[in-house]
């Protein structure tokens, strides 16, 4: 039976294929050919190009920026061997998914599981066309490891709270348009009295200061709530779920910090065709410096074998219902391989990977000193590695605290 089904699936995976193809013939702007999504990131501004406009726009309609996602809400309701086609055929072309951020790695999964059904009408649409940007609000000053801890109080006033609190590290909070947060709507005890919430960036009483990191950038915010009115239909679940609810948009966070999401997208070049351009090469083309070398190749080793581990477990939780606490693990090795990979940019290319500005220094050279930097707060953001190591210890290893 097995044996006659398969040419008819196959025949069906090659017609989508074919109508990949021909929807990239027609709306892939060949100037945008190569380029990243820069829109999905939070170190910059929404501007977009009209060129940029369009390719979005067209694969907003598909729904094929999220394209697993349910297509009652927009969502591309594809199947994951459809999923992979589509991903397949876009890199083929140079095509970049124009659909991203917060709201797509986090967020919106995160609604899908959670929210009622008319908060997935409302939210879930904006998010598969690329029309929103939303924000994260997690830690604050005295609740980063420790986010339990926090204090940002929503006092119930019948229809609606009123949200008092300071938010830090708000990542791309000056352009958001809405936040999802957690807040405290119970001071009496410490987890169960977490709501998750949803905040527009643009109410009365809500102010943000942009904070400057060493990079030079400024992706990052101090977010301030004075007095800021929030309508009891934006909250996400029960209130007094927001620890669950917000424990569960982590595990989404981290699955795409490591290298099973963001991170593989940011290693561009290999560091051998890197070596090769700043280093001298024997009479095979080969990199002379034998112990860069070896270096770079079992770097190139374990972040592939790394990145084949992050895949598997990512499809292994997903056929299980979804992410799951395995997103620690990928959290924390590929964050660091992340940074050891900067590191030895930097190395390889000497004098020229440390430059700051001036322009004997290429766009790329700064873009890595700056990126170099940026990477230190990898291990930190999403919950640090010591976080990390404690939940692996605890969840994935069955380890309990012994009094």
């Amino acid at each position: 039976m097995a044996t006659q089904l398969e040419p008819h699936l196959h025949a069906d995976e090659d017609a989508f294929r074919s109508e990949v193809q021909q929807f990239l013939a027609a709306h892939f702007p060949a100037e945008l050919k190569g380029k990243a999504n820069a829109l999905a990131g939070v170190d910059g501004p929404t501007d977009e190009t009209p060129a940029q406009t369009k390719w979005r726009e067209a694969v907003g309609e598909r729904g094929w920026g999220t394209p697993t996602w349910p297509k009652e809400y927009d969502g591309g309701g594809l199947t994951k061997a459809q999923a992979k086609i589509v991903e397949q055929e876009f890199a083929k072309v140079g095509a970049y998914n124009p659909i991203g951020g917060m709201g797509v790695m986090m967020f919106g999964p995160t609604l899908l599981e959670y929210g009622s059904e008319e908060q997935k009408r409302r939210h879930i649409p904006p998010i598969c066309r690329g029309e929103i940007r939303w924000c994260q609000g997690y830690s604050e000053p005295n609740a980063g490891s420790d986010l339990a801890n926090l204090q940002t109080f929503a006092e119930d006033k019948g229809d609606h709270y009123i949200v008092n609190g300071q938010k830090t590290w708000t990542s791309g909070g000056q352009w958001a348009d809405k936040c999802f947060a957690i807040v405290r709507t119970d001071k009496s005890d410490k987890h169960r009295g977490i709501s998750f919430m949803l905040i527009d960036m643009d109410a009365p009483g809500v102010e943000v200061r942009p904070i400057t990191m060493i990079s030079g950038t400024s992706p990052f915010c101090e977010t301030f709530f004075d007095n800021v009115k929030v309508p009891k239909a934006n909250l996400v679940g029960e209130e007094g779920q927001g620890w669950t609810i917000g424990k569960r948009l982590l595990q989404h966070e981290r699955t795409n910090i490591s290298g099973g999401g963001r991170l593989a997208s940011m290693m561009g070049r290999s560091l051998g065709d890197i070596a090769k351009k700043y280093g001298e090469t024997d009479a095979a083309g080969e990199l002379a410096d034998k112990v860069l070398r070896d270096r770079i190749a079992d770097f190139e080793i374990r972040w592939n074998s790394f990145l084949l581990t992050a895949r598997r477990a990512v499809e292994e939780s997903k056929a299980q219902g979804g992410v799951s606490e395995i997103s620690s693990v990928l959290k924390k090795l590929g964050t660091k391989l992340s940074q050891e990979r900067s590191e030895l940019m930097i190395e390889i290319r000497g004098l020229q990977g440390l430059g700051w500005e001036g322009e004997e220094f290429t766009d790329g050279e700064l873009e890595a000193v700056r990126g170099w930097l940026f990477g230190k707060a990898t291990t930190i953001y999403g919950g640090s590695t010591e976080i990390q190591n404690n939940i692996i210890a605890k969840r994935v290893l069955g380890m309990l605290d012994h009094q």
